[in-house]
């Protein structure tokens, strides 16, 4: 099922592909997957087959700008002409609201990778009523000075070349750094995973590894500084249920750092379900890693484990 290519007409105006793994024993809820940055739903196979044998009917949609998602204002590389962070967590909602019209009264747990980490927080933030847990892996929501620095920079390129072309300085600033840090030189992406294979079969994708535009990178930006701003972290359930991952080795997180920032931001406000692991050896891709199913096992327990009664699900939100 997951390999078959669906679409959702979104209430955004864009066309989501997604991919469906129903669940293979009795349903016990729902997972929705946001991807992340230069790459595609597709490629969350093996986890969404791992989450649908224990019981979860999972959904992992292209964002836009990726994939086979289709927008008018959002070709490869861009989430759209205005407030396209903002725009891409609806999309989320409306993938939500269709799971849970199919499957209703099972409780929803959103997770994201990376910048879909950042998707997904924001998501949660804007619907807070929506989901039952959230999940957010390898995402580094503490740039800090360089943060803003790189905001500069990026507004500095956009007014010199516009927002739709891709950003010089950027990538230069993320993916080269970080693979520099790495320091195997095998190729420019294995800051990403351990795994030659892993690393292989990103680089050989057509779908992966596109460079962002101007406004992409910006729009990233905002969400990472918006998402952990108090006042909206505080839209959160305290007793949310959150599962943050990262890699040791993982430069784009300052090696796991900024997660245990994210962690400790929640804990500050009063979040009591907040659980955190860095394993110490993984980079980036924590599920395309060495040891990536020892992760999946342990997602699924939590998973389980967290899940409400029915009772307590919400419905469709359709706000």
């Amino acid at each position: 099922m997951f390999d078959t290519t669906e679409r959702l007409p979104s209430p955004t105006g864009a066309n989501l592909a997604y991919h469906h793994e129903p669940a293979r024993t009795a349903a016990i809820g729902i997972l929705i997957i946001c991807h992340g940055l230069a790459e595609h739903s597709r490629r969350y196979r093996p986890f969404a087959e791992a989450m649908a044998a224990a019981g979860f009917h999972v959904y992992a949609h292209d964002h836009r700008g990726h994939g086979e998602t289709t927008a008018d204002d959002a070709p490869i590389g861009r989430f759209g002409l205005r407030s396209g962070g903002i725009t891409a967590t609806r999309d989320v909602q409306a993938m939500r609201n269709m799971a849970t019209t199919a499957h209703p009264d099972l409780p929803v747990i959103l997770f994201g990778h990376s910048m879909g980490g950042l998707i997904a927080l924001n998501t949660a933030e804007a619907f807070p009523a929506s989901f039952n847990a959230l999940a957010i892996w390898n995402s580094n929501f503490n740039p800090g000075i360089a943060g803003r620095a790189a905001q500069l920079v990026l507004k500095t390129e956009r007014a010199l070349k516009g927002s739709d072309v891709p950003s010089t300085l950027l990538p230069k600033l993320t993916f080269g750094a970080w693979n520099k840090s790495i320091g195997e030189g095998r190729t420019d992406f294995d800051w990403l995973s351990r795994d030659h294979a892993a690393v292989d079969a990103y680089v050989a994708d057509p779908l992966c590894g596109f460079d962002a535009s101007v406004s992409l990178w910006l729009d990233i930006f905002d969400l990472t500084f918006r998402g952990t701003q108090n006042d909206n972290l505080l839209k959160l359930p305290q007793s949310l249920p959150v599962h943050l991952v990262g890699g040791g080795c993982d430069p784009a997180t300052d090696n796991g750092q900024a997660v245990k920032w994210l962690s400790r931001q929640m804990q500050s406000l009063g979040m009591t379900r907040v659980t955190c692991n860095i394993d110490r050896d993984m980079r980036h891709e924590t599920l395309n890693e060495i040891g990536a199913a020892t992760a999946i096992a342990d997602f699924s327990e939590w998973a389980t484990r967290v899940l409400p009664e029915p009772s307590a699900v919400p419905g469709p939100d359709w706000e």
